[in-house]
């Protein structure tokens, strides 16, 4: 088995053995991957590669966005107005052939991926103990 192929079983039993809040973690993990690489290919001059990556993270961002649940009230709305908002930083960055809108959404995505994280750890931490009684 070649590293390639392991790489991709290994990430293919995480995505299926995750938790709901570990895959949103993870689609932030590569919503915030592509954007730094379409950041560094951005200030590189390297423009196929930068919007291939904006590309990618574009369809991340909208995947959480059609994933919400609109009907928890002001949180999914809260976040559908992030999520626009960082599609309209992603088209900027091309128009204006600048790294610093990717940037900017690269952090604010993290902000949003370390909350994320922690939901994660509490809803493990809450299953952990009904597991254990089973």
């Amino acid at each position: 088995m070649t590293y390639e192929s392991a790489k991709r079983a290994y990430t293919e039993s995480s995505v299926l053995t995750a938790t709901p809040e570990q895959l949103v973690v993870m689609l932030y993990d590569g919503a915030i991957r592509f954007l730094n690489q379409a950041a560094a290919a951005t200030e590189a001059g390297n423009r196929e590669v930068a919007i291939n990556r904006i590309r990618r993270a574009d369809a991340i961002i909208d995947e959480l966005n059609l994933s919400l649940d609109m009907s928890y009230g002001d949180v999914p709305q809260r976040l559908r107005s992030i999520y626009l908002f960082c599609k309209r930083q992603l088209r900027e960055s091309i128009f204006e052939r600048t790294s610093e809108p990717l940037l900017d959404t690269a952090r604010l995505l993290g902000e949003l991926r370390d909350s994320w994280e922690q939901i994660a750890r509490e809803a493990a931490a809450t299953r952990a103990p009904l597991a254990a009684t089973a």
